[in-house]
């Protein structure tokens, strides 16, 4: 009955009231806390296999490694646990060493979503000398030949770029606000312009790969490594595209940002194989429709995108993208896609697919991202219904 009236107030309230948002939070609380005791020492929460009820775990090198103390945050900001902070603080301590880390592109998913939202709460200088020393780091991997920053690492005949590159962008913008040093913020720019010309097909959707010849520039494979086909839409790609020129418009009041933002969403909105209830299939394309995996973390990108783009466009448009993002989080606080009780390792959201056409571990489980931005994406619209903008 307890876990009844629980999810009751969650699906009912989605819509806007205050007690339905404080319920999300208190039962994130209760599984968050739940999940710190199934963690070995060192390790960072990834997924859970339900067939074994194992917790999937990574080092701090993983790039989903920020993602677990930034939803902590967020929890503590709408709780003000303390012991949810303390957590918090352990794990932010393992990830310190990250800020060195030239080895990656994802440094704002690292470090941004976990220091950035620390520094917020709690501003340091500490804080902000590990978020510029991994501006620094995340600078190093771009090449001006190819104006783009390199994502995988590869071969020398090879530079790859891929569309989720653009959500690591936002700490390029903090590090130039913060020290003046516009140098982050040019090539956040030129990187997001050359993902415009290179990763977009004439109808807004994205490639996820785009393979650059390092020597000139020049494109030289157009390929989908986590979808269904080179030339399908894999979901959570067509998300990042979408959230991360959301920001670029925020950051730079550049129309074209705006612009391209809107196409992605209207590709998304209008799309025959979105389902009605906003869940996205893992691939717009994906060859087994109505019966394809759901994709609870593209779902819960686009909804957090869609609240911000919300308060940049006008009339109709406006309205049409939030009343998109409260489907979106009304249908993940249901039964179907919601954890209480301690159940899925102590993950908020099920159903959500990391590399399908690899047959990883992460298919139709939880995903520690899909998780932190659904925690962003109800903290916005609570911000949103208070009048306030934080974003």
């Amino acid at each position: 009955m307890k876990r009844f009236i629980v999810l009751s107030l969650l699906f009912i309230g989605i819509n806007g009231g205050l007690m339905a948002q404080d319920s999300i939070f208190a039962n994130a609380s209760g599984q968050y806390k739940g999940m710190a005791k199934l963690l070995p020492d060192g390790r960072f929460p990834r997924s859970f296999v339900q067939k074994n009820q194992t917790l999937v775990t990574s080092g701090a090198e993983w790039w989903c490694s920020g993602f677990y103390p930034g939803s902590l945050l967020y929890i503590y900001e709408q709780t003000k646990d303390r012991e949810l902070l303390a957590e918090a603080q352990r794990m932010l301590k393992l990830l310190e060493p990250e800020q060195f880390d030239k080895t990656t592109h994802d440094l704002g998913f690292m470090m941004f979503c976990s220091f950035g939202n620390y520094d917020r709460l709690m501003p340091s200088a500490e804080n902000k000398k590990i978020l510029l020393n991994s501006a620094k780091s995340l600078a190093s991997r771009f090449d001006p030949k190819v104006g783009c920053i390199r994502s995988w690492n590869s071969g020398a005949k090879d530079y790859i770029v891929i569309i989720d590159n653009m959500m690591n962008l936002e700490l390029l913008f903090w590090a130039t606000r913060e020290t003046g040093d516009s140098s982050y913020y040019q090539i956040a720019v030129k990187h997001a312009d050359n993902t415009i010309k290179n990763h977009f097909r004439a109808d807004y959707s994205s490639y996820h790969l785009i393979n650059y010849d390092p020597q000139t520039g020049a494109v030289k494979e157009k390929k989908t490594a986590q979808g269904y086909a080179d030339e399908s839409a894999w979901a959570r790609g067509q998300a990042w595209g979408l959230y991360g020129y959301t920001v670029m418009y925020r950051e730079t009041k550049d129309e074209k940002y705006l612009f391209q933002a809107e196409k992605i969403s209207e590709f998304i909105l209008n799309h025959k194989n979105l389902p009605q209830d906003g869940i996205a299939y893992w691939d717009f394309n994906a060859p087994d429709i109505p019966n394809a995996f759901r994709d609870a973390s593209a779902a819960a990108v686009m909804a957090s995108a869609w609240i911000e783009l919300s308060g940049y466009v006008k009339g109709k448009n406006a309205k049409r993208l939030l009343n998109k993002a409260k489907l979106i989080l009304k249908t993940l606080a249901k039964y179907e896609y919601t954890a209480t009780n301690g159940a899925n390792g102590g993950f908020l959201l099920k159903h959500s697919v990391g590399y399908l056409p690899q047959q990883y571990t992460e298919v139709d489980q939880p995903l520690t991202y899909a998780d932190y931005y659904y925690l962003e994406a109800v903290l916005r619209l609570k911000q949103m219904e208070d009048g306030i903008r934080k974003f």
